[in-house]
């Protein structure tokens, strides 16, 4: 299955969502309109008429003065007797009432559903604008893609596909300046901190990144920083080997902040490429917690000036305007680097992704969309619009 297969597919609360909308809003003081008429093909032209011609004269044959016996006819070997052919039967109608004839299906001229569309005013313009904050755009992003939408299409007739389309160019024209991979660097081990808040699923991002950067022929190492919750620690464990990947630990209670700086000294050790550092879920309303993950961040650079050199916060997309919040919090404690937006395909929400590279600017490095291994896909802007909107 293709990635835009895919999306489309585990999308579908999102682009449901607009999809309905699009359909209400068009048919809402919109027409239904014919498809332009496929013109009659010409008449084949009528052969000129030929000179009729006299038929030849009989000769009369010479009376012989005495019959003979007629002979059988001669049989060919291998050929077949010559038969009458069969009378053939009455002229029928060419075709059954109400089915188009041969030349209407030839050239595809089958009645064809009627296109509703709706010139595109002010007031449909707003109903567009509500829809689009409704999908969890944000106001000054439904705003700006709604007047692009209008910018030379006002008092146009417009049809929910032809909505889709714009919609989908000008979403992929907003996408496209954040859509790039997290970039890899010669560092070794090269520190990668993963943020977020709880149940955002970062310990299954880390799981799958890794499988990835495994499969690159990358060496991997993962340190279960989590250190206050038993069960992520046995989460990621599980992810590690599923990834084929090593799993660094510490008792239970532990300082995560000492885990970090003992996992860089062990990577460094062992010649690991990659150091992939999982975080307890931070409230971003929590002070205690967003100041411990600072200290986390402080003991690595003891280490490592450069560190981390990829800060990676994962985001719920079900969480909808709540991930604006977020951004702004972890951007000031951990200067986040790049996005990984999961959980699409179980939200009407994804718009969000849309206000986040408007309002940011960051880095989208994956979105994720199951909970399989290989569900974590690279970010295509072209294939997350169409998908959004649900165009084909």
């Amino acid at each position: 299955m293709s990635l835009f297969s895919k999306l489309k597919d585990r999308l579908f609360k999102s682009s449901a969502k607009i999809e309905e909308g699009l359909e209400a809003i068009v048919q809402d003081g919109g027409e239904p309109e014919p498809p332009p008429a496929v013109p009659e093909p010409e008449p084949a032209p009528t052969p000129a008429p030929q000179p009729e011609i006299a038929p030849p004269t009989p000769v009369e044959a010479p009376v012989e003065p005495e019959e003979l016996p007629e002979a059988p006819p001669e049989e060919i070997p291998g050929s077949y007797p010559f038969e009458e052919p069969p009378e053939a039967p009455p002229e029928e109608a060419s075709v059954e009432a109400g089915r188009p004839g041969l030349l209407g299906r030839l050239f595809g001229r089958t009645a064809k559903p009627a296109e509703v569309r709706r010139v595109l005013d002010d007031a449909m313009l707003e109903s567009l604008e509500e829809l689009l904050i409704q999908a969890d755009m944000g106001v000054d992003t439904a705003l700006r893609v709604a007047a692009n939408l209008a910018e030379g299409r006002m008092g146009r007739k417009l049809s929910v596909r032809e909505i889709k389309d714009v919609l989908a160019a000008e979403i992929a024209r907003i996408m496209e300046p954040v859509a790039r991979p997290m970039p890899l660097y010669p560092t070794k081990p090269q520190v990668v901190l993963v943020v977020g808040v709880n149940g955002s699923g970062k310990t299954t991002t880390i799981g799958k990144l890794a499988s990835q950067f495994r499969a690159a022929g990358k060496k991997v190492v993962i340190a279960a920083g989590d250190t206050f919750r038993a069960a992520a620690v046995e989460q990621l464990q599980v992810w590690g080997d599923r990834a084929g990947v090593p799993v660094m630990t510490a008792p239970e209670g532990s300082d995560p902040a000492s885990l970090a700086f003992d996992a860089m000294v062990k990577a460094q050790e062992d010649g690991a490429d990659l150091l992939m550092i999982d975080t307890a879920g931070r409230l971003q309303n929590r002070q205690d917690l967003m100041e411990e993950l600072a200290k986390i961040v402080r003991v690595i650079r003891k280490k490592d000036p450069d560190a981390p050199h990829n800060t990676l916060l994962v985001l719920d997309a079900t969480t909808g305007q709540n991930a604006l919040l977020q951004v702004e919090i972890f951007r000031k404690i951990a200067d986040v680097s790049g996005l990984v937006m999961t959980k699409l395909d179980g939200t009407a929400k994804g718009g969000v992704l849309v206000a986040l590279a408007d309002k940011f600017g960051l880095p989208i490095h994956a979105i994720g969309v199951g909970e399989k291994i290989d569900d974590l896909a690279p970010f295509d802007p072209q294939d997350f619009a169409r998908a959004l909107v649900g165009a084909e």
